[in-house]
């Protein structure tokens, strides 16, 4: 699907933290809606319209969906983000791999338990999982990294370049205390979901 593209990049299930200097650089937010529908449709043809991952269908009933997600590699000499791939995952394999979005969304027992149901880790080899993917994301969010979409432009893709990364910061941070605050406020219940 696409001319350039790693499909041996990335494969399985894993936690993979985004550096904050990259937050809100996905592919949706760089390009049209129109073109994303041109990247998303094709991805989920091409894995039967299954989870990458588990190998689980979407199912509308338990709320579980079929969601794109990009594939990353990080040059620690160049400073560079470049896309390698474009996958399908269902959304606790989703959620896995943002877990710390998991974390601020009070879901990381959630996506604890399905990335050991997923992986067959240990509790244990799940934790040192965890904890080395933080240590990653510590080290790779020290530095303010360029991103290269080259994979999409190459076929004729047009990017937006988001802001810089100083502007997208604080939009996160915003974006953090929003969610956190709506955790901590009772919401009434929606008789829809009785």
């Amino acid at each position: 699907m696409l001319p350039g593209e790693d499909r041996t990049f990335g494969a399985g299930l894993f936690v993979d933290l985004v550096p904050r200097s990259c937050w809100f650089t996905n592919v949706r937010s760089c390009i049209s809606p129109q073109d994303w529908e041109r990247l998303r449709r094709p991805i989920f043809q091409r894995a039967g319209h299954r989870c990458e991952a588990c190998g689980a269908a979407e199912d509308r009933a338990t709320r579980r969906w079929l969601e794109a997600h990009e594939r990353w590699h990080y040059d620690e000499n160049t400073g560079v983000q470049s896309l390698r791939r474009l996958i399908a995952l269902c959304s606790p394999c989703h959620l896995v791999t943002h877990f710390g979005y998991a974390n601020i969304t009070g879901r990381t027992e959630e996506a604890f338990a399905h990335m050991c149901a997923v992986t067959g880790m240990t509790q244990d080899l799940a934790r040192a999982h965890v904890d080395a993917a933080g240590a990653v994301w510590t080290e790779r969010s020290a530095r303010t990294w360029t991103l290269d979409l080259s994979i999409l432009t190459d076929v004729g893709v047009a990017v937006q370049r988001p802001e810089p990364a100083a502007g997208r910061l604080a939009a996160t941070e915003r974006g953090l205390r929003q969610v956190a605050a709506a955790r901590l406020t009772p919401q009434p219940a929606d008789e829809s979901d009785r």
